[in-house]
């Protein structure tokens, strides 16, 4: 007669079924490592601040404008420096991020590269074509082909979705705002409407 070990689970060695274990539990980053990475991010948010900022300087303001098109700009690049700087500062004196603890995340999954190239990709052909197919149309190709590239079932879905928003976003900006975005030959005919 065999006897059950404690606790009336099988060793493993019994009956041909393998051991039962608990995962091991992904070794979390050491708090230098965060530390590092939260300062990178601080600069890098710095960094985007001051390029902003700098860029600032490079837009054309009209003749007798009140209110020209820099005040967004300056706004934004101030938020980015403000927050960047907030961030530094809470991270020199010790105050990390806490780390989250998510089911949903796999830290061993490998960096899908096809994926983000594919992105890039048409990031690159949103602002190589905008001036040659339109706003619509670019704007349709990047959020369609986004779409796609992130595993979408129905991938024609997201192209008349973009479609659909780039039209608005072409009508609303030239309406509302009075900025002209590209319409590119194919739809010409709204040049009326904006």
């Amino acid at each position: 007669m065999m006897n059950a070990p404690s606790g009336g689970l099988p060793s493993g060695t019994e009956g041909g079924s393998p051991p039962l274990t608990k995962p091991s539990p992904t070794a979390a980053p050491t708090r230098a490592q965060r530390r590092v990475g939260e300062l990178v991010f601080a600069m890098l948010v710095i960094g985007l601040g001051v390029f902003a900022l700098v860029g600032v300087f490079s837009i054309r303001v009209p003749a007798g404008a009140r209110v020209g098109p820099t005040l967004f700009p300056v706004f934004v690049s101030i938020i980015l420096l403000a927050a960047g700087v907030a961030v530094l500062i809470s991270v020199l004196r010790g105050h990390l991020g806490t780390p989250e603890e998510s089911e949903d995340t796999d830290p061993n999954a490998r960096t899908d590269w096809r994926t983000i190239a594919i992105i890039l990709a048409l990031l690159m052909a949103h602002l190589l074509l905008l001036e040659y197919i339109g706003w619509a149309l670019a704007a349709t190709l990047l959020f369609g082909g986004t779409a796609w590239a992130l595993g979408t079932k129905r991938w024609w879905l997201g192209f008349v979705v973009g479609f659909i928003v780039g039209v608005l976003v072409q009508i609303l900006f030239g309406e509302l705002l009075g900025l002209s975005l590209p319409l590119g030959p194919v739809l010409g005919w709204l040049a009326p409407l904006i």
